[in-house]
């Protein structure tokens, strides 16, 4: 069992980072037990350019912020993940609320269209941009395999049961099983590689805030009537969804039950944290626009291991 969060977020041990380009102190640093050489982060609206309704730090290139704040701002991200690990660069992709998984390697260019990635490469960070939607970071004990999805509600429930999540683990699976036949270990089952998963859930829209359709209830209960208990009536056709709690139900289906992070209680909610997260149901509303914030896991390489 992993131990409780004492805190809703840890910040960064200062250990960890020393120079000026260090993540600032309100950004959102795992508090998981990864094996060594695996880290990660989540940004807050801290520490960038860009001006209103995108301040300070978006990193999304399609919302209508100016290009080159959101350039100065991800060149500001790439710099606080270097003070961590020298020569790490995050590889952006184009969300599309899908299940496409891309694995990245090191020619992979930012903007590849895909809603999850996985990632066997020292020094490149799988990085899933949200504003209410929910990251899912993955990392394998073995510290060999990462992963990270953008799971909103569409990519999570999918088709038939198969979203965004099983998607990615499945191919999360498949190169853990591949790392191991390499180093002349036997390969694991899929349910052992579950067994020996850990699992992040960033900031979303929280259980409070979070008001759908009854056609987005069907959806997931369709393949699964135990989903109905994530969804609490919110008046006649609409229901509060707890899209946390799903992403939870959905990795426990498939074994991986060390899931830190997002619990659904409102320090999480993009929604109500308005000093700290971007969120677009609010901000398209008030401010005709909303920033993306990125959560990021990656490898370090090899050499820093030693």
């Amino acid at each position: 069992m992993l131990p409780a969060m004492p805190t809703p977020f840890a910040s960064p041990a200062a250990a960890s980072v020393s120079s000026s380009a260090a993540p600032p102190a309100d950004w959102l640093i795992p508090d998981w037990p990864a094996p060594p050489g695996v880290h990660a982060l989540c940004t807050t609206r801290t520490g960038g350019v860009s001006a209103a309704p995108y301040d300070s730090l978006n990193l999304g290139d399609h919302v209508g912020d100016s290009p080159a704040a959101v350039q100065a701002n991800r060149a500001r991200l790439q710099a606080a993940l270097q003070s961590i690990t020298p020569g790490t660069r995050p590889v952006f992709l184009r969300q599309v609320h899908g299940t496409r998984v891309l694995q990245l390697d090191a020619a992979t260019p930012d903007g590849a269209e895909a809603d999850a990635c996985v990632s066997t490469q020292p020094a490149l960070a799988c990085t899933i941009m949200v504003a209410d939607c929910l990251p899912v970071l993955l990392a394998h004990r073995s510290g060999a395999v990462v992963a990270a999805a953008h799971a909103g509600w569409r990519g999570l429930v999918g088709q038939g049961g198969v979203g965004v999540l099983e998607r990615v683990f499945e191919r999360f699976c498949a190169l853990a099983q591949s790392q191991q036949a390499q180093a002349a270990i036997q390969s694991e089952a899929p349910e052992s590689v579950a067994a020996d998963t850990l699992a992040w859930l960033g900031p979303c829209i929280g259980p409070q805030a979070f008001e759908v359709g009854a056609e987005v209830r069907a959806a997931f209960c369709a393949a699964d009537a135990a989903a109905a208990r994530f969804f609490a009536p919110a008046g006649p056709g609409h229901f509060l969804a707890d899209l946390a709690g799903l992403a939870r139900h959905r990795l426990r289906a498939l074994g991986i039950t060390q899931v830190c992070g997002n619990d659904g209680s409102p320090a999480w909610c993009t929604v109500t944290q308005a000093a700290r997260f971007f969120s677009y149901r609010r901000d398209q509303r008030l401010g005709g626009g909303s920033g993306r914030l990125a959560a990021c896991i990656w490898r370090a390489n090899a050499d820093l291991l030693r």
